[in-house]
């Protein structure tokens, strides 16, 4: 390595033995890097191209206020969307204010009272609970007579085709699919698994709405849920396809009549799509799009490089060092309290904004015990900055994702090897 370039790596408190360990995970994992890269490529053309063919022009970043009557940036950018994941219809919208608002938001559209709505993959992220009513909440949908069920996965990962089978009824309207793994250490479902079971289900009842949380999975594959069947496809701008320039905003796209469901709940009936400004935000919106391939291939090396890392430590991973991706996110189990607050501390020592701060488990609403997360973001919670969370609770395990360059994912890392190894909760 370059000697400057070490020098700098001490001078920012990285130990040289932990440096140069992983300097050689760094080394191995090139082919895989190279492979990354070309995926990036392809989903860099498969925006440009949106953008390209939707005639994005510098006047579809002006702001609108008030009602935003005629928003042609909103319009065009929602076009933009609806071309990426090559679905009928979009809605973008800086009023989504989460991934939980939009899957809210979807939900609530396209669902009524005497509705079931079916988990084929165990139980959904933490926040999800209260918005179904997993959890007693006020405004649950439980409140308004839709039930739940769920089918959990079979131990080895792969769904329970036959308990699917058993659960699905006449109530049955929305299949909700969760890509990503939560505050689980399942695997991750990829795209082409993801339609194997739409192709299942609809196979079932053809007319169930299928939808599919895709939050921290975009732009890691070349494909989309809406490639392979979902009826939705939900995510967060300030996840991956925000590319750590958008400011607030969630997704929906898919088919034309569901999304629209969703935007006469999001604004009003009889109102949907035709209102809500941008305020100005329209052109971080439409650029951290454009920027979104590049930002999650720098993410996505960020996992594989946690995983080789805390593998050869003697931790369990999940996804191993090996496996194929399907989204941003890298458990890591690390067994004690103490060593999930040590890797939370370094991811906070790593950051940009507030590197001093000390990150604390606290009672965050909506989760079952003290959560610990360490984000010093730009955009406040922006989960494809670099960032990491993690329940208070057995087995304890930390979510490890987001870093808007490689470099910087590659610098948390050594900081919480770092942290670890100051606690002499590892050893070289």
């Amino acid at each position: 390595m370059n000697t400057h370039l070490n020098d700098l790596y001490k001078e920012l408190s990285i130990n040289e033995t932990i440096l140069d360990f992983g300097n050689t995970i760094e080394q191995s994992l090139k082919s895989r890097f190279d492979d990354i890269d070309q995926v990036a490529e392809y989903n860099q053309l498969k925006v440009l191209k949106a953008m390209q063919d939707n005639r994005v022009s510098d006047i579809h970043f002006a702001a609108t206020t008030g009602y935003g009557y005629n928003d042609l940036g909103r319009d065009t950018l929602e076009s933009v969307y609806a071309s990426v994941f090559h679905a009928e219809s979009a809605l973008v919208r800086p009023q989504l204010i989460s991934g939980t608002h939009a899957l809210s938001t979807a939900l609530s559209g396209n669902l009524r009272p005497g509705d079931e709505i079916l988990s084929p993959v165990g139980k959904p992220y933490d926040t999800l609970e209260g918005v179904i009513g997993i959890r007693e909440t006020k405004g649950s949908l439980a409140e308004y007579g839709i039930t739940y069920s769920q089918v959990e996965l079979l131990p080895d990962g792969s769904f329970d085709f036959d308990g699917i089978k058993n659960a699905i009824h006449e109530r049955t309207k929305l299949i909700t699919i969760q890509r990503s793994k939560g505050y689980a250490t399942r695997p991750t479902l990829s795209v082409t698994q993801i339609g194997e079971l739409i192709k299942f289900i609809k196979g079932i009842k053809p007319d169930v709405i299928c939808m599919v949380d895709n939050c921290y999975g975009e732009f890691v594959e070349t494909i989309e849920p809406t490639d392979v069947g979902a009826d939705l496809c939900v995510g967060s701008l300030i996840k991956n396809p925000g590319g750590g320039l958008a400011p607030i905003g969630g997704y929906i796209v898919g088919k034309e009549e569901y999304v629209e469901n969703a935007a006469f709940r999001l604004t009003a009936p009889g109102l949907g799509k035709e209102v809500g400004a941008t305020l100005g935000i329209t052109g971080m919106l439409y650029q951290g799009l454009f920027m979104a391939p590049q930002v999650v291939s720098g993410a996505l090396k960020g996992a594989i490089f946690a995983a080789n890392i805390y593998e050869k430590l003697g931790f369990s991973v999940v996804p191993n060092g090996s496996e194929s991706r399907h989204d941003i996110i890298q458990a890591v189990t690390l067994g004690t309290p103490e060593g999930v607050i040590a890797f939370c501390k370094g991811i906070q020592a790593a950051a940009p904004v507030d590197s001093y701060v000390v990150p604390e488990p606290w009672a965050m609403p909506g989760y079952h015990s003290d959560v610990i997360m360490a984000a010093g973001a730009f955009v406040q919670g922006a989960s494809i900055e670099l960032s990491a969370d993690a329940p208070i609770a057995p087995p304890y395990a930390v979510y490890f994702q987001g870093g808007l360059t490689w470099y910087h994912a590659k610098f948390g890392i050594l900081m919480s090897v770092q942290k670890l190894f100051e606690e002499k909760l590892i050893h070289f």
